[in-house]
């Protein structure tokens, strides 16, 4: 992967425009699973059913849009648009926008960092041969904390709503996209 996304960032012209090379998710149920050394034998994988696009059966939306149905065949990087809830997996510049520092422990860490991309007109480019391998382990402190304490879901979704908030007030119209998306979800 390492030398793939280095030959990505140079041929993609990563220091040089705004991109996002969103690198494929995927999952496994397994504590131990052989790494597939290929893209071939990690479609292999999944069509076996060792492994699975990630969070398919959770969350769907958050990487539904890298489209893995054209990722299977895709032998050059291809353009996506932003969704709502989208968080995939990025490499982006050094200068790229910081994670919002009101989302740290569980949730939206990673969707309000892909909309502030969005917001600044980054392309997400989702690269044909790279891809991550999600491993399970042990509920982290901050999910449990969210899903069994009804105070956390309420301080995230407020915390939320000021986030749209400013992101309306920095970019103003481009951003009710956001809005309405997060309003119909």
């Amino acid at each position: 992967f390492v030398i793939f996304a280095r030959k990505s960032v140079i041929q993609l012209d990563l220091a040089n425009t705004k991109k996002a090379l969103i690198v494929p998710a995927f999952e496994t149920l397994r504590y131990r699973l052989s790494f597939p050394k290929s893209k071939a034998e990690l479609l292999s994988m999944l069509d076996m059913g060792t492994l699975f696009t990630f969070r398919y059966h959770v969350w769907t939306k958050g990487h539904a849009p890298t489209n893995f149905a054209k990722w299977r065949t895709a032998t050059t990087p291809y353009r996506v648009e932003w969704e709502a809830d989208f968080e995939p997996y990025v490499v982006v510049r050094k200068d790229c926008p910081e994670y919002d520092r009101r989302f740290v422990g569980f949730g939206w860490n990673k969707v309000a960092h892909i909309m502030e991309l969005d917001a600044q007109e980054y392309e997400f480019t989702v690269l044909p041969n790279a891809y991550m391998i999600h491993m399970p382990h042990a509920p982290s402190f901050d999910i449990t904390k969210f899903r069994s304490n009804k105070q956390y879901r309420i301080c995230l979704k407020t915390l939320k709503e000021e986030f749209q908030q400013d992101m309306s007030r920095h970019y103003g119209f481009a951003a009710l996209k956001y809005l309405t998306a997060e309003n119909n979800s």
